[in-house]
């Protein structure tokens, strides 16, 4: 069994900063990515940001050069740096995970955070 646990989701003001943390736990025999996605209200989930195992990275347009993702292998955590926050950033993040259990290549999906960037 894998298990996604976030945190560090809440409330900021617009300009603001906040960092989301995902560990991942269970019989994970190798990870090919960790990433965050999001979903704001009446809107499809979209990637924000992804890391593979080589540490390359994608952004989706909306948060290049304001939020920045990270990886800690040693401890299976995905961090996600989120700065200069906007009101149209507020969503549900979801940590994602694509890596082998049990021989099988398998997609895991964190419970969500609420991000909400409201003065």
């Amino acid at each position: 069994q894998v298990q996604l646990v976030e945190s560090g989701g809440g409330l900021v003001q617009p300009g603001g900063s906040l960092r989301l943390s995902c560990a991942a736990s269970g019989s994970i025999s190798s990870i090919y990515a960790m990433g965050w996605y999001r979903q704001a209200p009446g809107k499809e989930r979209e990637l924000v940001a992804r890391i593979r195992s080589g540490a390359s990275t994608n952004y989706a347009d909306s948060v290049k050069g304001r939020f920045t993702i990270s990886r800690d292998n040693a401890r299976n955590t995905v961090y996600l740096r989120m700065n200069s926050l906007k009101p149209e950033d507020t969503a549900v993040y979801y940590c994602n995970l694509r890596g082998v259990v049990e021989t099988l290549e398998r997609i895991y999906w964190g419970q969500g955070t609420q991000v909400t960037v409201s003065s």
